[in-house]
């Protein structure tokens, strides 16, 4: 009987199968254990794959933490990718025609990407990325390096373009980076605080409708950036 009349994919789909599986495995022990804590053994029981797996496919322990670092960027860039890609392009366009970003329009992209920040990160399908991220924050290793560069940088990068533009200044001074990450943290705390978020709202959990009060607030911090009228700068 052939593979096709049996239904069974073929051996390059299954090897890409057992290898995504093996990731999305990684990506919760990883986080939950920190790399010298995940052992060989754990990573593939949780994968559901024997032992031998994680050096066919990624050659080594720290291969698979690698590749799990590349897989989080994926994860991540299903969300925002057509978002960064559609703002990027529109400040390249600008740049070319040596117009400045309006204020106004500056407000609008940032208020996309703190909301789709919300409902990536508030959400609970975040949580074993978190835990990866915020690991690599504390200690950083090359895992840190690629999503920084890969995902990070430019991410911030782009908020400080439009931060900067509200404000009129310089997107590479100090003060601006620094409101940046204000910024930023403002929802990221829903996430890293996740417990004292609950107590103190007195939720008992996030939900849709909690994660449309976080959104409704991301808007709310964007339109606070600047100084009001009449007051000092």
């Amino acid at each position: 009987m052939t593979r096709e009349a049996n239904n069974e994919p073929p051996a390059s789909a299954r090897a890409e199968i057992a290898r995504q599986k093996m990731l999305s495995a990684a990506l919760d022990v990883f986080g939950r254990y920190g790399f010298d804590g995940a052992s060989t053994r754990h990573l593939a029981d949780a994968a559901g794959v024997n032992l031998q797996a994680i050096p066919y496919y990624f050659g080594s322990k720290e291969g698979l933490y690698l590749a799990t670092a590349e897989y989080l960027m994926m994860r991540i860039n299903t969300h925002v990718g057509d978002m960064r890609a559609r703002v990027g392009a529109h400040l390249l366009a600008l740049d070319a025609a040596g117009q400045p970003l309006d204020e106004a329009e500056a407000r609008h992209f940032l208020i996309e990407i703190l909301q789709t920040m919300v409902t990536l990160f508030v959400g609970g399908e975040s949580e074993s990325w978190a835990r990866f991220l915020i690991r690599e924050q504390m200690e950083p290793t090359e895992a840190f390096t690629r999503v920084y560069q890969g995902l990070m940088r430019p991410m911030i990068e782009m908020g400080r373009r439009l931060i900067g533009a509200i404000l009129h200044e310089d997107p590479a001074s100090e003060h601006v980076r620094l409101r940046t990450f204000t910024l930023l943290g403002s929802i990221l705390v829903f996430r890293v605080a996740h417990a004292a978020v609950l107590a103190q709202m007195e939720w008992d959990g996030v939900g849709p409708e909690q994660v449309e009060t976080v959104r409704g607030l991301a808007a709310e911090l964007v339109d606070s950036i600047g100084s009001p009228k009449g007051s000092a700068a």
